[in-house]
């Protein structure tokens, strides 16, 4: 299980600690989590601040984990975003397979309100660089996350809606993925979005919503996606599931 933006002690969950919450309840599961979020005290928005955070990148797995790495991903340097983003960043774990080789799992989480671009073509060739090499020890790798961006522009303007298309949206296509990896096109992605904008209160007929989390896979494995619908209950994502099949 994979999950971004959980809090350990954050004004805006009630100072929960939601990654001990779910530790405790899966007792038997390993687990890694990765901070990517934190600050005393942000003043941002101005009219509703989200006041001290600690969150991050949380994976649990019913499977031994080897080891564990988490890996920095490049963010804009403007002084503004220090301060309201993110420090982007992705997990990445290493299981061991009977045959011998090993299972890559990475959870990762990229950046939004990147103008032109730029963050989204230097953590893509991050990632790339790294399961590529994976694969080439003959590895299985899986990436599953949150990327902040449309997963293929058919999806940009798919969902009906009233509001304007959010500034954070672009589109992160098949062609940006290293060789030998496939983005995994949920099966019901044309019916049920993953990601609802969030600066005003949820409608269905109103806000805006794509599809912006799943999963990519290198081309030794087998892989089916179902979007899940909450009609955004819990957050303003829905979960993705994936079963798969190593070759």
């Amino acid at each position: 299980m994979f999950f971004q933006e959980i809090d350990t002690n954050s004004t805006r969950s009630k100072h929960v600690n939601q990654v001990q919450m779910l530790e405790n309840h899966f007792p038997n599961y390993g687990h890694v989590f990765a901070n990517n979020f934190h600050s005393a005290f942000l003043a941002w928005p101005p009219f509703d601040p989200h006041g001290s955070v600690q969150s991050g990148l949380l994976s649990l797995s019913r499977y031994h984990i080897n080891h564990a790495v988490r890996r920095k991903y490049p963010v804009t340097k403007a002084l503004i975003s220090k301060f309201t983003d993110l420090d982007r960043c992705f997990a990445m774990m290493i299981l061991p397979v009977k045959n011998g080789k090993k299972l890559i799992l990475i959870n990762s989480h990229m950046s939004a309100y990147d103008k032109g671009g730029k963050m989204r073509k230097a953590q893509m060739k991050l990632l790339d660089s790294v399961i590529e090499k994976e694969y080439k020890m003959g590895n299985y790798v899986i990436v599953a996350g949150d990327y902040n961006h449309a997963l293929g522009k058919d999806m940009m303007t798919h969902f009906s809606h009233k509001e304007k298309i959010p500034s954070w949206v672009s589109v992160l296509d098949q062609k940006m993925l290293a060789k030998h990896f496939t983005m995994v096109k949920a099966v019901n992605r044309e019916k049920i979005p993953t990601v609802r904008a969030t600066d005003m209160k949820y409608d269905p007929k109103v806000n805006y919503m794509t599809i912006c989390d799943g999963y990519f896979v290198s081309d030794n494995i087998k892989a089916k996606a179902t979007n899940i619908n909450t009609d955004f209950k819990y957050a303003d994502h829905n979960p993705v599931r994936l079963e798969f099949e190593l070759k």
